[in-house]
């Protein structure tokens, strides 16, 4: 009797011992998928970010980098054509620099202001953290360009949403600010974000501090460009015929090109 009873305790104990297990199990498997779902999700958000680097706006030594052959130059900014666009440079009043660029679309605006940034580091996370502390209002969402900022500001006393952007690239960051429908949704907003993505920046060689405006000029068309190599090579085939040659104007076609293109539009107050 006392074997048998010993072996029903055994036998129960083993049988305690077998639902443990399978316990440890199920717990073993649960684990397994969730650190599986961890991984998926990792491998989700760096595909997102790869997916994300392979757009614009671009470096102009990127050789993936957009056509520029019918970009409207400015200097430091190679700008794409847009039907029904208009384009409007902000410049300093006593020295006649360029210190902006701001399209505008429909009812929306997108201005546009390139910096120099530092080599090694990207400058929008530090810009990004000033006007947050500095304005309360302003709130950090994601975006499509990575993360941005939502900013009310104050507009000829009218309350106006703005959609700040950030985009860092070699040597230089890019700030684009959009205003009206674009910074809140819809079609105005998706055709915006698709100019800013096509966009190509000129950082070119000049040494700048971070933080300061990488150079822009008056807009350079590309029928103006084209006029510009002809006349170089005109110049080297003629140059020892025509001592002093003037260089003249730009034809009247190439003319009436640069007054379309910078029909004014609407002004846009900077955000400091």
């Amino acid at each position: 009797m006392g074997l048998f009873g010993f072996g029903k305790k055994r036998a129960k104990k083993q049988a305690e011992e077998a639902v443990e297990e399978s316990k440890d199990v199920e717990k073993s498997t649960e684990k397994s998928g969730q650190t599986s779902q961890t991984d998926r999700d990792e491998m989700a958000a760096e595909q997102d970010e790869a997916e994300q680097s392979g757009k614009g706006p671009w470096d102009s030594l990127n050789s993936e980098a957009p056509d520029t052959d019918e970009y409207l130059d400015i200097g430091a900014l190679m700008l794409p054509f847009l039907k029904g666009s208009e384009l409007r440079l902000k410049a300093n009043s006593q020295t006649g620099d360029v210190l902006g660029a701001t399209i505008t679309y429909g009812s929306s605006s997108l201005e546009l202001e390139p910096f120099a940034a530092p080599k090694s580091l990207g400058l929008w996370d530090e810009v990004r953290a000033d006007l947050l502390k500095a304005n309360p209002s302003c709130k950090e969402v994601d975006g499509v360009f990575g993360k941005e900022l939502t900013l009310p500001v104050k507009v000829k006393g009218k309350n106006l949403l703005t959609r700040v952007v950030g985009v860092d690239g070699p040597r230089w960051m890019l700030r684009g600010i959009f205003s009206g429908p674009a910074a809140k949704g819809g079609k105005e907003k998706d055709v915006l974000d698709g100019y800013l993505a096509d966009l190509v920046v000129v950082r070119g060689d000049e040494p700048l501090a971070p933080r300061d405006l990488v150079p822009m000029h008056a807009p350079i068309t590309p029928n103006q460009r084209r006029g510009e190599a002809e006349d170089s090579e005109s110049k080297d085939d003629e140059s020892a015929q025509i001592p002093g040659r003037p260089e003249g104007p730009f034809d009247s076609d190439q003319q009436t090109e640069v007054k379309t293109t910078l029909s004014r539009g609407p002004m846009f107050s900077e955000v400091r």
